[in-house]
């Protein structure tokens, strides 16, 4: 796939901890807070979660000076194997669903997993999509610290 003509992201990590809580970090406002956004703050108190198919989810990114809310709608909770869920930030079109993005975790035995992950949509540039992807490492590299540190 040409940098043109890029359409999405896809990201594999093995992850040194079981699928359930590897799922759990994914789906428990405490752990999504303290993985997601990176090094940028994600308050509590701004996260809401209802993790269920039709369950809408939000929260507020803070870095100094701005904030960006990001909020989305579970479309799809398979406990612990799935999670597939739509993703809209505040600049993105009101009458478009979103990126659109799908989560998978496989338990590789000996207490690790390799999580899928897959962003799809159309809704971004090339350009757009290579700083997303950028984003999400960071966040990942965040999630693992945090699984290490349960």
């Amino acid at each position: 796939m040409t940098q043109s003509a890029r359409e999405g992201i896809d990201i594999t990590r093995i992850l040194d901890a079981p699928r359930e809580l590897v799922f759990e970090a994914w789906t428990t406002p405490e752990h999504f807070a303290a993985w997601y956004g990176g090094d940028a703050e994600v308050p509590l108190d701004r996260v809401s979660m209802d993790v269920r198919p039709g369950g809408a989810w939000s929260l507020v990114l803070v870095v100094p000076g701005t904030e960006m809310p990001f909020h989305g709608v579970y479309r799809e909770v398979l406990a612990p194997e799935r999670l597939v869920f739509t993703l809209k930030d505040a600049t993105a079109p009101a009458d478009i669903e979103g990126e659109t993005v799908t989560v998978t975790f496989t338990d590789r035995g000996d207490k690790t997993t390799e999580m899928v992950f897959k962003q799809r949509g159309g809704n971004l540039t090339a350009e757009q999509y290579a700083a997303a992807e950028d984003g999400w490492e960071a966040f990942f590299d965040a999630l693992v610290a945090r699984l290490a540190s349960l």
